[in-house]
């Protein structure tokens, strides 16, 4: 298992579109994905758990990556992250 911590830098937080990119980018890996957010975790391969959560600017998110294929997945979302401006 892998876990990485991100603090949310778009203004907007992790609204509809960064959350249907990010589950979009992890549909075809197959270890399972967690974001944890004030001690809620949601699974991140759902658009709907992921804005349940509501996560808003400056908002430290933990995501957890546990399988065969967790390193790429950690690897993934630090470029989507990074491409759609969503964390540091």
């Amino acid at each position: 298992m892998i876990a990485k911590n991100y603090t949310i830098t778009s203004e907007q937080g992790i609204h509809a579109r960064p959350a249907t990119v990010i589950v979009g980018a992890l549909t075809n890996f197959k270890s399972e994905v967690k974001i944890e957010y004030k001690g809620k975790q949601a699974n991140l391969k759902s658009i709907m758990g992921v804005m349940a959560l509501g996560v808003p600017n400056g908002a430290t998110i933990t995501i957890t990556a546990d399988g065969e294929d967790e390193a790429q997945v950690i690897e993934k979302m630090d470029e989507v992250m990074k491409n759609e401006g969503l964390a540091q």
